[in-house]
């Protein structure tokens, strides 16, 4: 199995943002944890700033992954655009935040990515890419 993980906008700063909503640990070594815990599992990591970036490795990844695992981070609420990279990909898509969306900012509430993922999993922290993961 093949599993591709993309992180949106300021996710790249995990560990120094706002440690009391998203952590103290840094993505590269939490992905290093998540290669060890699913040897099995082919994972690929990608992270971008950049709408159109997100949306191009949408597009790039259907053939080549059997799931994608997408924290757009804040472009889950404005980015039309990568809702409709969702909706336009075959392979399945499971949308991940690591802070409870629901419990923040009104603004927050709403996705443009759920109406077309595989499933939702909010508010577990980084953990929330294990489940992700499990659920492929």
């Amino acid at each position: 199995m093949k599993i591709l993980i993309i992180n949106g906008p300021n996710l790249n700063l995990l560990g120094k943002r706002e440690p009391g909503t998203y952590g103290s640990q840094n993505f590269e070594s939490y992905f290093d944890q998540l290669q060890e815990k699913f040897p099995e599992v082919e994972l690929e990591y990608y992270q971008s700033n950049i709408e159109g970036e997100i949306i191009d490795r949408l597009q790039a990844a259907e053939e080549a992954f059997d799931g994608i695992v997408l924290n757009a981070a804040a472009y889950t609420h404005t980015s039309v655009g990568i809702g409709d990279a969702v909706k336009a990909i075959a392979t399945p898509v499971v949308e991940v935040h690591i802070s409870n969306v629901t419990a923040r900012e009104e603004f927050r509430h709403n996705s443009f990515i759920a109406p077309y993922a595989k499933g939702i999993i909010i508010g577990f922290g980084l953990r929330g890419y294990e489940l992700a993961i499990k659920s492929f």
